[in-house]
């Protein structure tokens, strides 16, 4: 199991109905047996992540790849955007 797979599962069976919400979901990182994920667009802070990523995500991921062990959600601000912040920041201050 390489990300590559997982991303092209992913690409088939679960971004479609996220984009029914207007959302995506991202790999973070595989390590091991344990994925992790983050929820992005209007899935990201949506209520029903967990349940999405239970039902949608897990179901999809499981039947394709039986010796995946758990995926995990990851919440909280990505680093990504906090060095967009500081950017923002730093561009702002030099004015």
């Amino acid at each position: 199991m390489t990300i590559q797979e997982i991303e092209r599962v992913l690409d088939e069976k679960v971004r479609p109905e996220l984009a029914l919400h207007e959302g995506n979901i991202k790999v973070v990182k595989l390590e091991g047996d344990v994925l992790h994920v983050r929820m992005e667009g209007h899935c990201s802070n949506c209520p029903s992540a967990e349940l999405t990523l239970e039902q949608t995500v897990n179901t999809a991921l499981q039947e394709a790849f039986p010796d995946l062990r758990e995926v995990v959600l990851v919440t909280g601000v990505s680093d990504e955007l906090i060095a967009d912040m500081r950017e923002i920041l730093k561009r702002r201050h030099e004015k």
